[in-house]
């Protein structure tokens, strides 16, 4: 295997800790997009947004209204949600993260975070988190192109820190989307962690090639 040259990191369940704030989002995206509070069309689009989770926010909100103005209602109240979460205080790192990170970055490896949020609310969750100078570079699907399950991101990354080969990349994430997007674009390492949205089966069913407690294992 050729010796790994670039970590591509999810953050929200990956390197960020969830607990919840993107369903709490979702529940005020769901109104503001006019779905009902409750029964069955209310259940398959909370379902949808779990079995979705790592792709970009907009496509998600696309799928399930089917209606560019609802779609783009209910991104934006998404938005101010976890904007507002964040500012409470309510957004932390997953336990040895930031360790994790510097340690790649200090064995010459550099990191890219990546996310399916939008690029304010990616800047925002860098601020509070103190990490806006923590890796190599940060990336939204603004930047990329498209997001999750596709490889834009990753293969942005690649391009933007002048790595050489696909395959001295290694991706972690905690989603079958993440896992899918790192398969498409011939990373070498394509871990899933068991921090965030997605069980190990999920994982493993996406093609995952090495499955870790958290960052830290996958550092190490």
């Amino acid at each position: 295997m050729s010796p790994i040259t670039l970590a591509v990191l999810d953050m929200a369940g990956t390197t960020v800790a969830d607990d919840g704030l993107v369903l709490r989002a979702f529940a005020a995206a769901a109104e503001a997009g006019g779905l009902p509070a409750e029964g069955p069309e209310a259940d398959a689009a909370r379902q949808y947004v779990l079995d979705t989770m790592g792709q970009s926010k907009i496509v998600v909100f696309r799928a399930i209204f089917g209606d560019e103005d609802r779609a783009q209602a209910a991104n934006a109240a998404f938005e101010t949600t976890y904007d507002s979460l964040i500012d409470q205080g309510l957004a932390e790192p997953i336990p040895g993260a930031e360790k994790a990170i510097t340690t790649l970055r200090e064995a010459g490896i550099k990191v890219a975070l990546t996310t399916g949020f939008s690029r304010s609310t990616q800047d925002k969750l860098l601020v509070a988190l103190g990490w806006k100078t923590l890796a190599d570079l940060t990336l939204s699907p603004a930047e990329a192109g498209r997001g999750r399950p596709y490889p834009d991101l990753i293969l942005t990354a690649l391009l933007k820190l002048s790595i050489d080969d696909v395959h001295q990349i290694a991706v972690l994430g905690d989603t079958s989307n993440d896992v899918l997007s790192g398969i498409r674009s011939g990373a070498s390492i394509v871990a899933g962690t068991l921090t965030g949205a997605h069980d190990e089966q999920q994982l493993r069913d996406a093609g995952a090639t090495h499955i870790v407690p958290s960052v830290t294992e996958f550092a190490e």
